[in-house]
């Protein structure tokens, strides 16, 4: 275990985020730009969804919890992608105040997982959505896992279920309408880019070490 108190400072960031988030839902309460497409009208509403949409916020803790204790440089890189794509997502916001509507105005059905939607619904307003930090968030657990030997060598199904899970939460954004298609590829493309600076100088190294 390699757990220290004080390697929770690289979470601070996180309230910051919170704060500038709540700000802008204030400050830009109405969508100036829409970032739906006709594209968005062709995927139908599925709640099942909510399920792995839902398990964005346990999978974000449990992969930091798990570096946090077991591998300190991966918990730093994770933490400075997590810090990075978010408050990038800030600054397009802040930039490019949008918004979607694409949520259905009344459930085509009415069960515990449309209730679990509406909940969301309720919590989240549709303003702020490109992109998707649900995306970059998943991709960011997805990058760390893999970054960590220790789950990339000795358990790898843990990776490739993590792969899984981050794939199908990116997809739960726009099956329950919480997110358009443009939001998602806006927060691929931000995480591939963020990506660049903080995994592939690890990947290198680790590269040249083996056979050095």
């Amino acid at each position: 275990m390699t757990f220290s108190f004080k390697e929770l400072r690289y979470t601070l960031w996180f309230p910051v985020y919170m704060v500038m988030y709540l700000a802008m839902e204030k400050l830009f309460p109405i969508p100036i730009y829409w970032s739906h497409t006709p594209l968005d009208a062709l995927i139908p509403f599925c709640e099942a969804f909510v399920i792995p949409y839902s398990l964005w916020y346990p999978l974000l803790i449990a992969v930091g919890v798990y570096l946090l204790c077991r591998d300190i440089p991966a918990y730093h890189r994770y933490m400075a992608f997590l810090a990075a794509t978010f408050f990038l997502s800030a600054l397009i916001w802040f930039l490019y105040p949008n918004g979607q509507a694409l949520r259905p105005a009344v459930m085509p059905r009415d069960n515990l997982l449309t209730a679990l939607v509406g909940l969301i619904y309720r919590a989240d307003t549709c303003t702020n959505v490109f992109p998707s930090v649900h995306v970059v968030g998943s991709l960011g657990a997805l990058f760390a896992v893999w970054d960590c030997p220790r789950l990339r060598i000795r358990h790898p199904k843990i990776c490739r279920g993590v792969t899984v899970l981050a794939v199908l939460i990116c997809l739960s954004t726009v099956f329950i309408k919480q997110h358009a298609v443009a939001d998602v590829i806006c927060g691929v493309c931000l995480s591939l880019l963020v990506s660049i600076p903080i995994y592939c100088r690890s990947f290198f190294r680790r590269f040249s070490l083996k056979w050095a």
